[in-house]
């Protein structure tokens, strides 16, 4: 993973619709944060948003693709972000509604989590 702070700042231009965004570097990408929630990943030039079995198919029938990295034993792993449908990256407005989904995927993983026992 890559993340140039160029494109951080333009996806924050590009997201403002959503209002403020955290951008926290991570294994050499970046992930965006939404009201503490992470919805997307920035590696390479690319958005990749969060998904789930709600957004994932509309995000494919969009023409987005999913994320893959190669494991050490040769295999390709996916993880549940999306590109951002190429549309939508000229068309913030667009980019804004599809990164709504994305928050709605992560406020329906959240809501998933067992609540942490309070430390003693």
């Amino acid at each position: 993973m890559a993340y140039d702070p160029d494109f951080g700042e333009w996806v924050r231009e590009h997201f403002a619709a959503l209002g403020p965004l955290e951008i926290k570097r991570m294994f050499g990408g970046a992930g965006v944060y939404a009201h503490g929630l992470i919805f997307a990943l920035l590696d390479d030039g690319v958005v990749w948003l969060k998904a789930d079995e709600v957004n994932a198919p509309l995000l494919a029938a969009a023409g987005s693709r999913q994320f893959t990295y190669p494991t050490k034993d040769g295999k390709q792993m996916a993880m549940a972000y999306w590109s951002l449908p190429e549309p939508a990256l000229d068309d913030s407005d667009a980019a804004a509604d599809w990164a709504r989904t994305s928050i709605d995927a992560a406020l329906r993983k959240s809501a998933l989590r067992k609540p942490r026992k309070p430390k003693s």
